[in-house]
């Protein structure tokens, strides 16, 4: 099975596994994983303006952390930046807005904790 990860949960997977649930860390640890490059934005930019501590610079760490957890990176295409618009929610973050248009288009399930995908209509894992 494909299941698209979440930021948190990617973050989480490798700094502190802990945090994800047992059903969230057999999933990642058996399943195929396909990361956004939303989430790689969104830890750049986090990053960058300092909301987000790394033990190296995104450019070095994403990439050797995308090695281990054997993701694909899931490109942005129009129908998901359509779709995200598109979205009947109030939730303003154009990340997750993003990543659960990617889910709801490719028909993939989201290991995430965050409740907004449910309400996107978005197979969660948690």
């Amino acid at each position: 099975m494909k299941v698209l990860i979440d930021t948190h949960t990617f973050l989480w997977m490798a700094a502190e596994p802990e945090k994800l649930s047992a059903r969230a860390r057999e999933v990642c640890a058996t399943e195929t994983l396909v990361l956004s490059v939303a989430s790689v934005w969104e830890i750049a930019i986090k990053y960058r303006t300092g909301l987000l501590l790394l033990p190296l610079a995104p450019e070095s760490y994403i990439p050797r952390q995308v090695g281990f957890s054997r993701a694909t990176i899931l490109p942005i295409h129009f129908a998901h930046a359509i779709r995200s618009g598109g979205l009947d929610s109030n939730h303003k973050d154009p990340f997750d807005r993003m990543i659960a248009s990617q889910c709801l288009e490719e028909g993939l399930p989201c290991v995430t904790r965050d409740p907004f995908f449910g309400t996107c209509g978005v197979p969660t894992i948690w």
